[in-house]
């Protein structure tokens, strides 16, 4: 009787062994699991620039307007000339031209007019931003005093890093093609703070 009892005592500690083991096996490959597909942090977008230069008009409107940014080493980014220096033009948006696509024979609009212009480093010295229409249509806009009406086109500078901080913002009204106006003149300085920001007039449009 007792050597009965011994063996079912090894069985069950042979038992519970290997269900441990079991355990142990499922756990390290739950663990791999995680490292190969981490969780997905919902909400974060990571961006490589340290200043973003966002441009934006009425959505909707059909007016194609450009934006032109010069650095301190006269590098130019434009439609034309996507990449310059540490610059990039994102998305050249040419106003409803290439804001409808069709899908399975379904349309999807984006309405949004907008470019952005992204600086991937800190460059010591001055930026000038300019906007220029290169094609003019006031669609549904209205005028009050019975000029051509006039595209509110906003401009916004903001730092990146260490946190998003807008250092300039304003709109600059144009109402014809081929108009074209310096938004705004910062400098970078070497330690990445924004200054000296103004507006003195700079024609960047042709000097390409």
């Amino acid at each position: 009787m007792r050597r009965k009892e011994h063996r079912r005592e090894n069985a069950d500690a042979f038992t519970d062994l290997l269900f441990n083991v079991l355990i142990g096996f499922v756990f390290m490959f739950a663990v791999a699991l995680i490292y190969m597909n981490p969780i997905a942090k919902t909400g974060i977008i990571e961006t490589k620039a340290e200043y973003l230069i966002t441009v934006t008009w009425p959505e909707g409107n059909a007016s194609d307007v450009d934006t032109w940014v010069r650095d301190p080493a006269g590098n130019l980014v434009w439609y034309a000339a996507k990449d310059a220096g540490l610059m990039h033009l994102d998305r050249d948006d040419t106003g409803t031209t290439r804001d409808v696509i069709t899908v399975n024979g379904v349309t999807v609009e984006n309405p949004l007019n907008q470019e952005i212009v992204s600086i991937r480093g800190i460059v010591p010295g001055e930026f000038i931003v300019n906007v220029h229409i290169y094609a003019y249509d006031p669609g549904d806009l209205v005028s009050l005093d019975g000029a051509p009406p006039a595209i509110p086109i906003k401009v916004k500078v903001e730092r990146i890093n260490p946190t998003v901080r807008v250092v300039f913002f304003d709109t600059i009204w144009l109402n014809r093609q081929g108009a074209e106006k310096t938004a705004v003149r910062f400098t970078i300085a070497p330690d990445g703070a924004v200054v000296d920001v103004n507006n003195l007039p700079r024609r960047l449009h042709g000097n390409s």
